[in-house]
């Protein structure tokens, strides 16, 4: 490539090379309820140093320790010839030979001699890239999935196979698929989209510069450190929720499209930069909900429903790192001297962390570089790392290869304490108990009206029966009478008939038989008498009956009007329930309130005693136990303001309070989850600017970035009239004008 001052991407555009880093801004919102599960390793460990056979007097790595949990594992692949090493080299021998059966590894120094190494998997030219992710990846990706973060990372010299060892696609051939493909299919696999969520951000780091590779626009991100549990993240980077193979797949071609690659004579398309891929697992925990502590026997029956889920997260990073070389053999000038220096130098700060590991050293240099920075917990922290160093068989690169196999000898050396995350995932609680409440409302409000709907259908039906039998009594009633009174007229009618008839007869008999039938006469009428006393006793019969049931039926009527008075007092039992459901309802609301305030107060507390801790043991480090109360009383100030009597006493109090805590911790609480910390601690920065001692430290601090992205990020009024007041008193220095300019601050 020609020293033009650009380089290439992978598609073949190019850009320019000039980036500007940024300061970066600490994030001081430490992750709530977590539970840790370590893994100890077995004891301190040495490995032991020597040679094995070969009459060499090269180091050999003993194996005892491979049963430690924590300890990087390093394997070791070799890369077969290719054309130009078949043509240059045809005359020499290869200067490693691999025993793969005894996990060992031989390097030629001369015709004679020979130093050997062990490693934990000793990966032949014919290794097949299923083999290679066996040994390599799975056991991590198998961790991940328990819920450990892991990494797997890839180390050699240019052109020996890294990128196809992790970045291969196998679109043409699946057989060539890489670590990165397998890998998601493994977890794609295990996890419930469902309850289960996946995210992946893809970066590169170039030049010191770490760039988003789904999103080229966004090529300044800054490394964010939590000061209580030491975690690295990049919360600037772009995060894709996966939800199948074909969607990851295509998110690896986009970001190997826009990483940077050029031509140099070891490799026709060289990695001019370090491949970050970070695979984040959410998996929720079944079989392990947690209930909440009763205060109110009563309700303990519902105290059992709050159960918030446990989640456990983890996190995978496989990493590309870009080919260590040398200027006179790669060829290397121009802009792409600059890219290879550049290279060398991450490489060798990360070689100088891996020694301090090794070797138990005090300090270990992991802020030298960004790539350190990023990796971290990968090593010497908590995740289940393996390393795959690529070597290649040519003896005119036997200086790069020793350095290559020295390396993974340094790396197995190191121990990481693994530790299990757990977290009560009470936003899912929330929401759970919110569905809950809303269903009990509902049914609440159903049965409600369900019950006044039956005692409106009951009430009407019992009005429409009295309504009917009362209409029934008087038509019947009225039937009755008028039947009675008509039989009545009838036999009275009948009567009169027949007595006119007798009268009649009787005369007639009395004129024709004369004084000799007197007698019979008498008979004929007290026969007619009897019949009519006969007659009117059945009438007074039938209507004592007709007496008997209207009796009846006004005793049915009576009967309803208590069924009535019954359902009237059930309606108003049922209201009397209703109002003790009410009462129960606002007692539910008001227990989940209180559970709010409780878990907003541990928060509190909690974020108070991480920041009182931290401070403690950095105190204790240097030695210094005069002076720990520094953060406790910011933090007093910062949710106290009111303790302040006037202006002169503020201003003391904030000067105090920037000596004793210093200006990044300041700074810090502009991030904070709490509201009034973020205002109080923008009230204090602002404060200080209006002094022209403080700007310059503020603006060196990164506090004019921190500053403007609580302008662009926070919605509050008070954080926005406050932050514009501390931008101004900035700006009324010349140079703080330039930079609010450049940072978009117009």
């Amino acid at each position: 490539m020609a020293a033009s001052g650009g380089y290439n991407y992978r598609d073949g555009t190019q850009r320019s090379s000039h980036k500007v880093d940024r300061p970066l801004s600490l994030n001081s919102n430490p992750k709530s309820s977590v539970k840790s599960k370590a893994l100890p390793a077995s004891g301190p460990r040495r490995n032991s140093t020597g040679s094995i056979g070969g009459g060499g007097a090269g180091p050999a790595t003993s194996k005892n320790d491979t049963g430690v949990p924590g300890r990087v594992r390093v394997a070791v692949r070799l890369r077969p010839r290719n054309a130009e090493e078949m043509v240059a080299d045809a005359d020499f021998a290869d200067c490693v030979e691999l025993q793969p059966e005894l996990k060992r590894l031989k390097l030629r120094k001369n015709n004679w001699d020979t130093d050997t190494y062990e490693f934990d998997e000793v990966l032949t030219e014919f290794a097949s890239q299923k083999r290679v992710y066996e040994v390599v990846a799975k056991p991590v990706v198998e961790s991940v999935l328990e819920g450990y973060n892991g990494t797997v990372m890839a180390y050699g010299q240019t052109g020996t196979g890294k990128t196809y060892t992790l970045g291969r696609l196998g679109e043409e051939d699946t057989a060539a698929r890489g670590i990165m493909v397998r890998a998601m299919e493994d977890i794609l696999a295990d996890v419930s989209l469902e309850s289960d969520s996946l995210s992946v951000s893809y970066l590169q780091l170039y030049m010191e510069t770490i760039q988003d590779l789904i999103d080229p626009a966004n090529d300044n991100i800054s490394i964010v450190e939590d000061p209580k549990t030491g975690d690295v993240s990049v919360p600037g980077a772009s995060l894709v929720e996966i939800r199948d193979h074909q969607s990851f797949v295509e998110l690896l071609r986009l970001g190997e499209a826009h990483r940077f690659a050029t031509n140099t004579k070891l490799n026709t398309e060289s990695s001019r930069s370090h491949a970050i891929l970070m695979v984040n697992v959410k998996k929720s925990v079944k079989g392990r909900d947690s209930a909440l502590p009763s205060q109110n026997g009563n309700n303990s029956h519902m105290v059992k429903s709050l159960k918030p889920p446990v989640v456990r997260k983890s996190k995978l990073v496989v990493v590309d790192l870009a080919g260590s070389e040398r200027i006179d053999k790669s060829g290397s000038e121009g802009h792409t001297l600059e890219e290879a220096k550049s290279i060398n130098l991450s490489l060798s700060a990360l070689g100088k962390c891996i020694n301090a590991l090794a070797e138990n050293s005090a300090h270990v240099p992991v802020r030298d570089s960004k790539l350190t920075r990023l990796l971290r917990d990968s090593f010497g922290g908590t995740a289940r790392t393996s390393l795959v160093i690529t070597i290649g068989p040519s003896p005119r690169h036997r200086g790069e290869t020793a350095s290559t196999i020295m390396f993974g000898q340094r790396a197995m050396k190191v121990e990481n304490m693994l530790k299990l995350k757990e977290e009560f995932d009470y936003k899912s609680l929330a929401r759970r108990l919110d569905i809950q409440l809303d269903k009990l409302i509902a049914e609440h409000e159903r049965q409600q009206k369900a019950f006044e709907d039956e005692i409106e259908r009951i009430t009407i039906e019992a009005q429409n029966q009295i309504s009917e039998v009362e209409r029934n009594y008087a038509d019947g009633l009225e039937k009755e009478r008028v039947k009675y009174q008509k039989d009545y007229m009838e036999s009275i009618k009948k009567l009169e008939e027949q007595l006119v008839m007798n009268q009649k007869r009787h005369g007639s008999e009395k004129i024709t038989n004369g004084p000799e039938d007197d007698g019979s006469d008498v008979t004929t009428i007290k026969e007619s008498c009897r019949v009519h006393v006969e007659e009117i006793d059945d009438l007074k019969k039938l209507l004592q009956k007709e007496t008997l049931l209207r009796k009846a039926a006004e005793e049915e009527v009576q009967n309803l009007k208590i069924q009535l008075t019954q359902w009237k007092r059930s309606e108003a039992a049922g209201n009397s329930e209703i109002l003790k459901l009410r009462k129960m309802l606002e007692d539910e609301e008001h227990q989940k309130d209180k559970l709010e305030g409780e878990i907003a107060t541990l928060h509190s507390q909690l974020l108070q005693l991480s920041f009182e801790a931290n401070e403690t043991s950095q105190r204790l480090d240097r030695n210094e136990p005069g002076k720990v109360g520094g953060l406790e009383s910011l933090m007093t100030q910062v949710r106290h303001p009111q303790l302040k009597d006037s202006g002169n006493e503020e201003k003391t109090s904030i000067a105090k309070l920037f000596e004793q805590v210093g200006l990044q911790k300041i700074l810090s609480l502009l991030e904070a989850e709490d509201n009034d910390v973020r205002i109080h601690a923008v009230k204090v920065v602002a404060n200080l600017a209006a002094e022209e001692a403080n700007q310059e430290k503020i603006v060196e601090a990164g506090g004019l970035t921190s500053l403007l992205m609580l302008l662009k990020s926070s919605e509050d009024e008070t954080i926005h009239r406050v932050a514009a007041g501390a931008i101004a008193n900035l700006a009324m220095n010349e140079t703080n004008q330039e930079l609010i300019m450049t940072q978009g601050g117009n």
